[in-house]
């Protein structure tokens, strides 16, 4: 799958309110399984162009209803994913692909697998974070503090953070390309837990990030060559 680099803002949403954990789908939800980890309210621009994805979105659309975006690895999908509604057509191509603009909306946990259709679809479970405990304003400020260290450092997020969230978690872990980790924070119920594991991983993200460039930026000048070598 194909994803086009696009930066926009994420639409502005009602703050999400804990949802009772545990209700049920009563339809089947289309799944799309892809090397993404999708968050509530941040958006995802795909390339579709698969002729089975070409359908479930038409399907979507008609219905106006939600898919869920799952994490595909070598053994399969996990078992935890986020739904998505399509914000935006960007370009219909004469083909049928087109390019879409979706947000993020409700976390799932998938109950039962189906594949009556030509895309896989799946009997799910709602969730929402168990609770609201706060953060305390030093752990808030520490995530906020690296979370602008790394984009000055290098202006990765693919849109500007919504910072009155309830959830800023899933804003800021938008600069975070490590999918493991990320589906850690989806499935993690907890927004004070979720930052707490943001102000361990971004320190040492940024450092990473810096011995980066810093090789980046001095690799050119490390060596040339003169004439032949025999």
């Amino acid at each position: 799958m194909r994803h086009a680099r696009v930066r926009v803002r994420a639409p502005r949403m009602p703050a999400p309110r804990l949802q009772h954990n545990g209700v049920m789908q009563e339809e089947l939800l289309p799944l799309f399984p892809l090397q993404v980890v999708l968050f509530p309210r941040t958006p995802l621009p795909l390339h579709i162009f698969e002729e089975r994805y070409k359908q479930m979105i038409a399907d979507v659309q008609k219905g106006h209803t939600e898919f869920g975006v799952v994490l595909a690895g070598e053994k399969g999908i996990v078992n935890t994913g986020c739904t998505a509604t399509v914000e935006k057509v960007v370009k219909e191509y004469p083909d049928g692909r087109m390019d879409l603009i979706t947000l993020g909306r409700r976390r799932f946990e998938i109950i039962v697998l189906n594949d009556e259709k030509p895309y896989l679809r799946g009997a799910v479970e709602y969730f929402d974070d168990d609770s609201n405990d706060p953060i305390s304003p030093e752990a808030r400020k520490r995530v906020l503090d690296s979370y602008n260290d790394l984009r000055a450092l290098d202006d990765s997020a693919p849109f500007e953070p919504e910072m009155s969230d309830p959830q800023l978690s899933f804003q800021l872990a938008q600069v975070v390309p490590d999918l493991d980790f990320r589906q850690i924070l989806l499935a993690t119920r907890s927004e004070a837990d979720r930052m707490r594991r943001l102000a361990e991983f971004f320190p040492s993200y940024h450092s990473r990030r810096r011995h980066v460039q810093h090789v980046r930026a001095i690799a050119p000048t490390n060596g040339h060559a003169k004439g032949s070598v025999v």
